[in-house]
């Protein structure tokens, strides 16, 4: 599994953790809007980045279904040009993190 990990802080921890560079397809809506298909470049077990998101809005809710697992949900905390970085509003078990990059590894 190819990890990158963040640099540590003071009291030792890292603020994001573990993240791995992925390749999935999923899909995506906020609120009431229709599911559309991104493309998920990265994820650790507290968020991720999407290298799309149509109709992006910062101050609703995200829910993402990732293939194999049930739909999660997560807020947006920043934007860049094209590519959105949410975080969940759960951090994932470590098990399910590291399925999704197996998960990933497999696609390629």
């Amino acid at each position: 599994m190819k990890h990158e990990t963040f640099p540590r802080y003071e009291d030792g921890c890292t603020r994001w953790g573990d993240r791995a560079e992925v390749a999935l397809m999923c899909d995506v809506r906020q609120e009431r809007d229709p599911w559309a298909m991104v493309r998920l470049d990265d994820i650790s077990q507290t968020g991720f980045r999407v290298a799309w998101l149509p109709r992006c809005r910062t101050d609703k809710p995200l829910r993402i279904r990732i293939p194999g697992l049930a739909v999660l949900t997560a807020t947006i905390v920043w934007q860049e040009g094209r590519a959105v970085g949410c975080s969940f509003l759960e951090p994932l078990h470590v098990a399910v993190f590291e399925h999704i990059v197996r998960q990933a590894e497999a696609a390629r």
